[in-house]
């Protein structure tokens, strides 16, 4: 099968990076959004096969040892995430590039394992206490799961530099201009596979 490119936006929980890569999605027509596994259940709205695929923890870790996934982590303590190679080869087979809105440690292991074909952007926001302040707006976590969530937000701060473009969104609007003229810089760069 013919390989592609793949685009990884990766940050702490509440950075913006899901209202990015779905600005994105809407902006660049050559994009298509990889849906990641997770144990955890569903959000809100959230759809399975539109936002995850929501599996059981048993399924996961068979699938782990099967080498079903080309990356996967325990990010909160017995909730996995985790990116599967058909995901990846179904976009492609679309001719499209893969775009990815993934935890820190998820995109560091993506971009290892597909260097020049991936482009990892960190989007980082305006401070530590602004994520805070976002993560806590949005009424979505226990105050034991925000815990946990603000401890590995500022752990993931410091992998800022190992990311191929560092963006910064202290304005979402300029951000999200910044992020398109990157991923169309990227994708029109790389037409030749």
């Amino acid at each position: 099968m013919k390989e592609g490119k793949l685009v990884i936006f990766s940050a702490p929980s509440g950075a913006g990076k899901t209202t990015i890569v779905h600005h994105l999605l809407t902006q660049i027509p050559d994009l298509e959004f990889s849906i990641s596994a997770t144990t955890r259940p569903a959000r809100g709205e959230e759809v399975h096969g539109r936002d995850y695929y929501f599996i059981s923890k048993e399924e996961f870790l068979h699938r782990i040892a099967k080498k079903q996934f080309v990356e996967f982590e325990e990010v909160y303590s017995g909730t996995f995430y985790g990116t599967l190679r058909t995901e990846i080869e179904r976009i492609w087979a679309k001719g499209k590039t893969v775009i990815f809105d993934i935890d820190v440690e998820g995109g560091m292991h993506l971009k290892r394992k597909y260097e020049d074909q991936a482009l990892a952007v960190f989007v980082q926001p305006p401070s530590l206490e602004v994520l805070i302040e976002r993560l806590t707006g949005r009424g979505t976590d226990s105050p034991e799961k925000l815990q946990e969530r603000f401890a590995k937000a500022e752990k993931e701060l410091n992998y800022a530099p190992q990311f191929d473009v560092i963006l910064k969104n202290y304005d979402l609007e300029t951000a999200c201009k910044e992020a398109k003229e990157l991923v169309t810089n990227f994708i029109g760069n790389s037409l030749q596979f």
